[in-house]
């Protein structure tokens, strides 16, 4: 089948067939078309997840989304031309139209555009001390759990390397010797890692105290026990083309009333919900940050990230949510650790 026939759609698509093309395609990107094959909208991973955050449901049709502002390029023009485009654009693909503007083809220039390594720092949080996973953290720490025969954190490790990522920093506490000796300085994973000991409970920021002179640049943090194939390029593309002094991925929660709701005003019933469903952006752990904003947090204090937040907001900066569609998954416990290694396979 031809690359084109695979990635378009009509406007009555549903959001959640756009995703499933965006996800299956190696291009990345979804094409709107009218009944004439006309080009009239294009809908990237950037599209849906705003469609997301704006509160509009995957089974929304997709021109209630869709860019109706997009790049495109004329049958016959250069190479060269087309790849300044997609440069000026920050865009890896161009769709091609003739005079008519009916869709003809789409120009691909990810390989051209394929970015160098990302410099950006990694900073994950893997001192906790696994007690809801007990007895399995008696002996080894939580991120050396295995699930299916990979330890937790080299599942991690293997997820930003796959986007460009490779210079981490480890916050260890709870056997950290046994850490270090499985993940060394990092080579043998074509990685480099540095360490720092969190002498107490620090929380989720306040580790960062330690390390301000090393994050000159923008930079990542994600709890140690998180399993997720998030695009973590996606994410950080996100962050530093919008400007943003901090970035929470966020994930949608929903939450089902199992009793009828009833709404009251002014002493009288005026509606009922049946088991109504309310839904909510819940704090997925992972996070990009400036370097501004690590002079709010205090030195050998606990302090967590969400307080951060919190101080970022009071000072009207510019701080945005990034909504995680991928596969997610919170080991907290023993039935999270158990359900991880049944979907491994199904999501890695």
């Amino acid at each position: 089948m031809n690359i084109i026939d695979k990635v378009t759609l009509n406007t009555s698509t549903s959001i959640k067939k756009a995703m499933e093309i965006i996800d299956t395609s190696e291009i990345k990107i979804a094409l709107v078309v009218d009944d004439s094959k006309r080009l009239i909208g294009t809908i990237t991973d950037g599209d849906i997840r705003r469609a997301i955050l704006k509160g509009i449901s995957l089974s929304d049709p997709v021109k209630d989304m869709m860019n109706r502002n997009f790049i495109y390029a004329e049958v016959g023009e250069s190479s060269e031309k087309i790849l300044q485009l997609a440069k000026l654009n920050q865009i890896h693909c161009v769709p091609i139209v003739d005079k008519d503007f009916i869709l003809v083809g789409i120009e691909d220039t990810s390989n051209l555009l394929t970015p160098s390594k990302r410099l950006n720092k990694v900073v994950l949080m893997v001192g906790g001390l696994g007690t809801r996973l007990r007895p399995l953290t008696n002996e080894t720490p939580k991120p050396l759990l295995k699930v299916r025969n990979k330890p937790i954190l080299e599942i991690i490790l293997e997820g930003f390397v796959k986007h460009g990522f490779n210079d981490f920093i480890f916050s260890v506490n709870y056997k950290a010797k046994m850490i270090e000796k499985y993940f060394g300085d990092g080579k043998r994973f074509g990685v480099n890692i540095q360490y720092v000991h969190d002498q107490g409970r620090m929380g989720t920021a306040g580790s960062l105290s330690f390390i301000k002179k090393q994050l000159t640049e923008d930079f990542l943090v994600m709890n140690g026990d998180l399993l997720t194939n998030i695009n973590f390029e996606h994410l950080s593309d996100f962050h530093l083309n919008s400007n943003s002094k901090a970035t929470m991925c966020v994930r949608e929660y929903d939450f089902r009333v199992p009793y009828g709701v009833v709404n009251v005003q002014e002493h009288n019933i005026v509606s009922i919900e049946e088991k109504p469903v309310h839904k909510f952006f819940v704090n997925a752990g992972i996070y990009m940050l400036n370097p501004s904003v690590l002079e709010h947090i205090p030195e050998n204090s606990f302090f967590d990230m969400p307080t951060l937040f919190d101080i970022l907001i009071r000072a009207k900066e510019q701080i945005l949510p990034f909504p995680i569609r991928e596969y997610w998954l919170d080991i907290g416990g023993i039935e999270e650790y158990n359900k991880a290694s049944s979907e491994y396979s199904e999501n890695f």
